[in-house]
C-alpha cells in the first residue's frame, strides 16, 4: 500500500458545486425527463472524473487525473511530513483562530500516521481569507479500504 496526497485551494463557491464533487449516478434519467436534468446528467458523468474539484468521498480522488497527485509515498511517516509542512504553509491563512490554533493542528497530525497505517483516508478543509477554501487529503491506495476497485491513478497514467 502507498498514499498519495492532494491538495486544492480555490473559490468557495466553486467548491460548493457538489453535483461536480459527487459520482454522477449510474443509472441516466429515463429517456422522457426533462431535457435540463439529462444534459446535467451527462455533463456531470463527463466532469466529474477530470474536475480538480475535491470529491465529496476522499477515495474518489483514485479516479481523478494523474496530474493532481502533488506527491506519493509507501510510508505513512512521510506522508504525515507532507500533511503537516503543508498545515504550516497555510495555518497564518486560516481563517478560524481555533484551526490556526498549534493544538488542533497538533491534533491532526498526531492522528495522521496510525491512519493512514490502517489504510484509511484523511480529508480536511479549512476556510482561508473568504471567500477561498483549501482541501487536503492522503489518499491509501492499492488498495484504497474503502473503494478497492479503484485503479492507482499513477498506474493509469
Amino acid at each position: 500500500m502507498h498514499h498519495h496526497g492532494y491538495l486544492w485551494t480555490g473559490p468557495k463557491q466553486r467548491f460548493d458545486d457538489e453535483a461536480l464533487r459527487r459520482p454522477p449516478h449510474p443509472d441516466p434519467p429515463p429517456p422522457d425527463s426533462r431535457p435540463e436534468l439529462i444534459q446535467r446528467h451527462r455533463d456531470v458523468h463527463a466532469a466529474f472524473p477530470v474536475v480538480d474539484l475535491p470529491p465529496l468521498e476522499t477515495a474518489y480522488w483514485l479516479i481523478k487525473p494523474s496530474k493532481l497527485v502533488r506527491a506519493t509515498w509507501e510510508d505513512p511517516e512521510e506522508a504525515t511530513h507532507w500533511l503537516r509542512a503543508q498545515l504550516t504553509a497555510y495555518a497564518s491563512r486560516f481563517d478560524s483562530a481555533t484551526d490556526r490554533g498549534t493544538t488542533r493542528l497538533t491534533a491532526l497530525i498526531g492522528s495522521a500516521t496510525e491512519r493512514l497505517t490502517t489504510g484509511a483516508d484523511l480529508s480536511h478543509g479549512f476556510y482561508l481569507e473568504r471567500p477561498t477554501f483549501l482541501s487536503l487529503a492522503l489518499v491509501s491506495c492499492s488498495p484504497n479500504r474503502t473503494r478497492p476497485e479503484l485503479p492507482c491513478p499513477l498506474k493509469r497514467a
